[in-house]
């Protein structure tokens, strides 16, 4: 999976490019269609922001944190993140299974010789 990760107002360190690659790839364990991720990590005044998006098939999801360190930012970026995966998994599961008990449900066939009785 590829990510990107753009630094807005201050120079990106190794360790938190790192840090958000592997926080990126834990994603795989909920949801493993990710195509692409993206990754904002702004510092305004004292604000650190982050913004994580991710790329799945049909939709792009994205976590948001604001706080006054960059770590707990990515984390609740992550948090977010993570629950709009899990979320969207478990809408492609439901839709899934619709699909299949409509398929198992059939209307029994009716041939002259049944005996029908109508109770008017």
């Amino acid at each position: 999976m590829k990510v990107n990760i753009t630094a807005r107002h201050f120079d990106l360190t190794d360790e938190l490019r790192a840090r958000v690659e592997d926080e990126v790839e834990k994603l795989k364990r909920y949801f493993d269609h990710i195509i692409s991720a993206n990754a904002v990590l702004a510092v305004e005044g004292y604000r650190h922001m982050a913004e994580i998006s991710v790329k799945v098939s049909r939709s792009t999801l994205t976590g948001t944190g604001e706080s006054d360190q960059m770590q707990v930012s990515i984390e609740q970026a992550m948090d977010k993140l993570t629950g709009q995966l899990k979320k969207y998994k478990g809408k492609l599961k439901d839709r899934q299974q619709k699909q299949v008990s409509r398929e198992k449900t059939t209307i029994p066939d009716l041939t002259k010789d049944d005996d029908i009785t109508l109770d008017y």
